[in-house]
């Protein structure tokens, strides 16, 4: 079967449905988009790597990464091999240079140990046919509406909540630049990284 290289081009809070993010993987060279979502857990820990944020305390990926390095563990490649009733799997490729296996891995999981290893994220040709949407920018303007998209994989937290039928204003919304800044900070600084998050989003909407 073909592999399609992907990389992350977006990872986004969802305004519908409470504690979702989708996490959007782009093929290298097209235009086809494969989103999935997943929990605030586990965005926060591959926003945390991507932003090169620096926790206090190593996060569970971090430590993984730390235990892989001492002995000489590297993760080669991650491959999205398969799409069941709209759950995504995921493998590890890992070698220590002698041996290499395969670790199955939730895909979220998989996707924050390739950003801190450095690691290419692959997926099927097929998978990106049956779940790939085709953009032609980077307008990510449909993930406002995220209910037709694969669900979020399984994991142990709480599912989201039912749509609310009004938007719920921000409340960092009053605060202004500096104080927005101060706020991330400390946020990160007490690894409060679900409030970081929605700090920053806060930031990057009066950026667009």
């Amino acid at each position: 079967m073909k592999k399609i290289k992907l990389d992350i081009v977006g990872l986004s809070y969802s305004q519908t449905q409470s504690g979702a993010y989708a996490l959007v993987l782009g093929e290298i060279g097209g235009n086809r988009r494969l989103p999935i979502i997943i929990g605030g857990f586990e965005a926060q820990a591959i926003a945390v790597e991507i932003e090169k944020m620096q926790p206090s305390r190593p996060l569970t990926h971090d430590l993984f990464k730390t235990f892989a390095d001492n002995f000489h563990i590297k993760v080669q490649e991650v491959l999205i091999y398969n799409l069941i009733d709209g759950i995504f799997f995921a493998k590890l490729i890992c070698s220590n240079g002698d041996k290499t296996i395969e670790l199955d891995s939730r895909t979220s999981d998989a996707v924050a140990l390739a950003v801190r290893f450095g690691s290419p994220i692959y997926t099927y040709d097929f998978i990106m046919d049956a779940a790939g949407i085709i953009i032609e920018s980077n307008d990510f303007a449909f993930l406002e509406n995220m209910e037709n998209l694969p669900q979020k994989e399984n994991t142990l937290h709480k599912e989201p909540e039912p749509e609310r039928k009004q938007q719920i204003k921000s409340p960092y919304a009053n605060l202004n630049d500096e104080q927005l800044e101060a706020t991330l900070n400390k946020a990160i600084e007490a690894e409060q990284y679900e409030t970081a998050a929605k700090i920053r989003d806060e930031i990057e909407r009066r950026k667009s």
